[in-house]
C-alpha cells in the first residue's frame, strides 16, 4: 500500500470532536468529489472516492451530520490495473437541498457558491477539519523516500486560492498549479508536508515520513562528504603526481644540487614519501615547516619546471627552423 493510501486510511479514522468540524470536513469532500443529478423530479447527490474508509467515512458524516442515510456503490473497472471506485449516494429531494444550504454549497437564493464556505472555517479547528476532508477527497502525498510533494486537486481557481489560504494561515509554503484544466494545490517543502500531516491529525503518517525524512536527509549528508572527500583525495593525488613528474623533470634537466636549499629538501621529500600530505611533508623538514609554507615551496618548483620545458622548446623549434633553412634548395653551403 502507499504511503498516501497508509495516510487517507488513517485520516479517515480522525473523527471531528465537535460537529462544526465534521460539518466543515463533510463540506471539503463533497465540493472536491461531489455531484448533483436530477432524474425526474428527484435529486441525487454523489460523492465519489477511490478509498474504502473515505467511504465508509462519507457515510457516517452524512449521518452524524445530517440525519441522512446514504447507499454506497461499488463501480468496478473492467481494465487491468485499475481500482475500484466508490460512491455515497443521498436521495431525497428536500435531503439534498438541506445538506447543500448546510454545507455552504448553495447560497439562500439556492445558487451554487464557490470557494470555502467562509461560515464553516471560522475556527482553527474548523479549518484543520476542512484541509483534512480536502486531503481525503482529492489529495495525495508521495512516498517520503523521493521527492516531497503533496498536492491537493481542488477543482476551480476560487476553491483552489481558498484551500491554498487555509494552508498559508498555519504557515504552510503552498502554491497553485493548473493541470488538465482543474487547479492542483501543491506542497513542495518537507517541513510544510509534515505540518500538513500533523494539523490534519495524521500522526502515524507523520511519524514514518519523519522517519524517513531522517533517514534520507543523512543518506543525502553521507553522499555529500564522500563525495568531497573523494574529489579532495583525487585533487591531492593528481597535484602529487604532477609534483613528482616536475621534480624528476628538474632533477634530469638541472639536477636537484642546483636548487635553492629549501626547495631541494622540499624535492626530496616528495621524491621519498609521493603518498604524503603537505602537512606530512612539513613535519619531515628540517627546520620543520607549515603546510602553506610547503605548498609554496613546490608550487615554485612547477613554476621553474614550466619555464624550463618553454624554453627546451623555444630552443628546439630554433634548430627544427635552422635545419630547415639549411636543407631548402639554393641555401648557401657552409
Amino acid at each position: 500500500m502507499s504511503f498516501s493510501s497508509l495516510t487517507k486510511n488513517e485520516l479517515a479514522r480522525v473523527a471531528g470532536k465537535e460537529r462544526c468540524c465534521r460539518l466543515a470536513e463533510l463540506a471539503a469532500l463533497v465540493r472536491i468529489g461531489g455531484s448533483l443529478h436530477l432524474e425526474a423530479g428527484q435529486g441525487k447527490l454523489l460523492v465519489e472516492t477511490e478509498s474504502a474508509a473515505v467511504a465508509r467515512k462519507l457515510f457516517s458524516l452524512f449521518k452524524d451530520c445530517c440525519g441522512l442515510h446514504g447507499e454506497v456503490a461499488v463501480l468496478r473497472h473492467r481494465t487491468l490495473r485499475k481500482n475500484n471506485r466508490y460512491q455515497v449516494q443521498v436521495r431525497s429531494p428536500r435531503g439534498v437541498k438541506e445538506i447543500l444550504s448546510l454545507l455552504g454549497l448553495v447560497d439562500g437564493r439556492g445558487n451554487l457558491t464557490e470557494g470555502v464556505p467562509r461560515g464553516l472555517v471560522r475556527r482553527d479547528c474548523c479549518r484543520r477539519a476542512y484541509l483534512r476532508g480536502a486531503f481525503l477527497g482529492g489529495g495525495s502525498v508521495s512516498d517520503p523516500g523521493g521527492a516531497y510533494h503533496l498536492e491537493v486537486v481542488a477543482g476551480d481557481l476560487t476553491h483552489a486560492r481558498g484551500v491554498c489560504r487555509l494552508m498559508r494561515r498555519f504557515g504552510l509554503k503552498a502554491g497553485i498549479s493548473r493541470r488538465k484544466g482543474r487547479h492542483v494545490v501543491y506542497l513542495k517543502d518537507g517541513g510544510s508536508i509534515a505540518d500538513l500531516l500533523r494539523i490534519t491529525g495524521a500522526h502515524g503518517a507523520l511519524l514514518e515520513f519523519e522517519n524517513r525524512r531522517v533517514y534520507k536527509d543523512m543518506r543525502n549528508r553521507v553522499n555529500r562528504l564522500v563525495n568531497c572527500e573523494t574529489a579532495n583525495l583525487n585533487k591531492t593525488v593528481n597535484a602529487a603526481l604532477r609534483q613528482l613528474e616536475n621534480i624528476r623533470f628538474l632533477a634530469a634537466a638541472l639536477g636537484l644540487d642546483r636548487l635553492p636549499p629549501a626547495l631541494r629538501q622540499v624535492a626530496e621529500a616528495r621524491l621519498r614519501h609521493p603518498d604524503a600530505s603537505l602537512r606530512e611533508l612539513g613535519e619531515m623538514l628540517e627546520p620543520r615547516a607549515s603546510k602553506s609554507a610547503v605548498n609554496h615551496r613546490l608550487r615554485r618548483l612547477d613554476e621553474l619546471a614550466r619555464k624550463l620545458r618553454e624554453t627546451a622548446g623555444e630552443l628546439r623549434d630554433g634548430r627544427k627552423e635552422d635545419a630547415a633553412h639549411n636543407a631548402a634548395p639554393g641555401a648557401p653551403g657552409p
